[in-house]
């Protein structure tokens, strides 16, 4: 298997033809010298732009008109005369010519219009928002087009790898579609004979694009870029690697990434995160992060074991910006000193998360326990779940018969299971599927209620009644020690019924089903608290949730105590015989549209305790390669990180 290189830039080039002079200061060595000062390992260059323009000589598509040179053949040159690999960037979904010249091949919503921030009625001077693009498929004449430039390019080119962009969208309701959905046997008018098409069409559009590239170049690398959705694994297997796509300023934070890469580490396939040297994203000319950001962010990719990389945007003129890989030279100098600590690490944390299928869920329980330093692994439902103290059912049905026997026959024989709201239904949501102590009633009869916590839940919390923006789901307990109680509203809000601004005020008495309890080693809790963490972001109802999973959960594999925007990462490379703690904290900073890492506050004596089987001999901070006293007792290994500023990494050697 290819190693794919750690320090990575993915160079955008979508450019109009209204630009004279595309590519005219292209100058090799000072491309070179880019990359040099940016410490590249890796430059993803441009065949084919959102406008449907090529950067090359084609006879297949359209050459930008103010080109006149064969760019990409330079750009691939010169860059692999300097030892750094180029993957070729092909645009798919988004291509302004395309629409123009196959129009059968646009995506349509069922109202007739094409899908995307694309207004049909705009006048020629109305300004344009921002991505705004026309939504194509991989089917009939277009597919062809793609198919035959993709082997022109390999007849052409020195292929290290290819990018396929903007891929796996609705296949649309055109009358391309439905024909052939019809033509099939399918039923445009049934959503999942909708989804079986698109499977079909983006499969088969995978299928022989990596037929063509293989076919002469073995060994390049190939992502569609889309595939990288842990929601959606029929995309997976046809990627040779993952590129997880993630610019934290403005695409879901600072928290999207980890967990996405804590799901990808099982993949089997090497794992390239993803942000940009932008203030904000894609497609913005002449904004920057600072190097402290960038370098922050870099060690971040690695402390959770991904290769790196950073989206930049090429000038027309086709001359590399120097201030641009000057920022990124700062990080990737640091990448080079840490790489070794992270890249092909195993996450080895003895908490599960189990995906539910649902973002909100999953990402909701994600930032409640990376805010309290609760490291936390990705549950394989095939996989043996031996390795784990404690599993977390987020929130969203999801349990087959068999995974819910499995989970059963884990908690009798030692293990612990917390799960939250419809976790505990089958997928028809009409049953508890797991052997809870209660039995299910029903859904909730309001919008929201209020929880109660009972005594072993009320530490740090109000005793009065805490508003959840989501009801819970009903149960009549059992044979089960109940925890927290449930006070409904009087009424929802509606024109008929209302009170005061908001919410409706609870009622005095409870209602007869619980907010939370417990039966054995299963704890269960009937809101959804990490879809409303996801949403809300309420402390209370985080600190109840690490109330109850402390029922059951007490000895993390790695232990700590920073501010709630310290995260940690705990990797274990067994090939070289050690665990590798990574300690990070930077709050980022809501500015205007963007979060801006900034501040570097830092956190002296930081306590840090490892639980593992292997006798340690040696802990040391790295790069720094500075030993650390510890103290070895019957509950682990316990050192003091002497200072923390941005990131910190604490090898324990055995």
């Amino acid at each position: 298997m290819l190693s794919l290189p750690s320090r990575q830039v993915h160079l955008d080039f979508h450019t109009s033809e209204h630009i004279p002079g595309v590519g005219a200061k292209f100058d090799r060595k000072q491309f070179q010298q880019a990359l040099k000062a940016g410490r590249l390992n890796s430059i993803t260059v441009f065949a084919k732009c959102h406008h449907g323009w090529s950067y090359y000589p084609t006879s297949i598509g359209h050459r930008h008109p103010t080109l006149k040179r064969n760019l990409l053949a330079e750009q691939i040159a010169a860059a692999h005369a300097v030892g750094v690999r180029a993957p070729i960037y092909y645009t798919v979904g988004w291509s302004a010519n395309d629409a123009r010249k196959f129009p059968e091949c646009i995506r349509y919503e069922k109202n007739g219009k094409p899908e995307g921030n694309f207004d049909l009625k705009a006048k020629p001077a109305d300004k344009r928002p921002i991505v705004s693009w026309v939504g194509l498929l991989p089917m009939g004449r277009y597919l062809k087009l793609m198919l035959d430039q993709t082997r022109e390019i390999c007849e052409q080119f020195d292929v290290d790898g290819f990018f396929y962009d903007i891929c796996f969208g609705s296949v649309g309701y055109g009358k391309m579609v439905l024909a052939e959905m019809r033509r099939t046997g399918l039923n445009p008018g049934k959503d999942n004979d909708v989804k079986i098409f698109q499977r079909r069409v983006w499969q088969n559009f995978m299928d022989q694009c990596r037929k063509v590239i293989l076919e002469r170049h073995p060994q390049a690398t190939i992502f569609f870029n889309g595939g990288a959705d842990q929601y959606h694994p029929e995309w997976h297997y046809g990627q040779t690697h993952f590129e997880l796509e993630d610019l934290p300023t403005t695409w879901g934070g600072y928290d999207k990434f980890p967990l996405r890469a804590k799901y990808f580490a099982h993949s089997g396939k090497q794992y390239v995160a993803q942000s940009g040297k932008f203030h904000t994203m894609w497609g913005e000319f002449g904004g920057f992060k600072h190097p402290d950001a960038i370098r922050f962010e870099a060690g971040a990719m690695i402390a959770y074991g991904a290769r790196c990389g950073f989206g930049d945007q090429l000038h027309p003129s086709g001359a590399m910006d120097m201030a641009t890989y000057r920022n990124i030279g700062e990080g990737y100098r640091y990448v080079e000193q840490i790489e070794e600590y992270g890249l092909d690490g195993r996450q080895c944390a003895n908490l599960g998360l189990w995906f539910c299928g649902q973002n909100e869920h999953n990402q909701g329980v994600a930032n409640m326990l990376m805010e309290r330093q609760l490291d936390f692994d990705i549950v394989q439902p095939a996989g043996d779940f031996s390795k784990f103290k404690t599993i977390i059912l987020p929130g969203g049905a999801c349990l087959k018969t068999d995974e819910a026997e499995r989970l059963t026959a884990y908690v009798h024989g030692g293990g612990a299971v917390v799960a939250l709201y419809e976790s505990l239904l089958d997928l028809s949501k009409k049953r508890f599927v797991l052997p809870v102590g209660a039995k299910f009633i029903g859904a909730a009869r309001y919008e929201d209620d209020y929880l109660v916590a009972g005594k072993k839940l009320v530490a740090g919390l109000v005793a009065s009644p805490v508003l959840c923006y989501t009801a819970a789901l009903r149960a009549q307990p059992g044979k089960c020690e109940v925890l927290a109680a449930i006070k409904e509203p009087y009424f929802n809000r509606t024109y008929a019924k209302y009170c005061s601004h908001q919410n409706t005020p609870n009622r005095l008495d409870s209602a007869g089903h619980p907010a939370a309890w417990k039966h054995g080693r299963f704890v269960c809790l009937a809101h959804p608290l990490g879809e409303m963490y996801y949403k809300h972001g309420a402390r209370l109802h985080r600190d109840y949730f690490i109330n109850a999973l402390r029922l059951v959960y007490a000895k993390p594999a790695i232990e700590t105590s920073l501010p709630s925007s310290g995260r940690i990462n705990l990797l274990h490379q067994p090939h070289r015989r050690r665990y590798v703690a990574h300690l990070l904290y930077s709050p980022p900073l809501q500015r205007g549209r963007c979060l801006v890492i900034e501040d570097f506050t830092p956190l002296y004596n930081v306590p840090l305790k490892l639980r593992v089987p292997e006798p340690v001999k040696n802990v040391r901070l790295a790069p720094q390669d500075f030993k650390l006293k510890f103290r070895r007792s019957a509950d682990g290994y316990t050192v003091t990180v002497p200072k923390l500023q941005g990131h910190q990494i604490v090898v324990f050697e055995y």
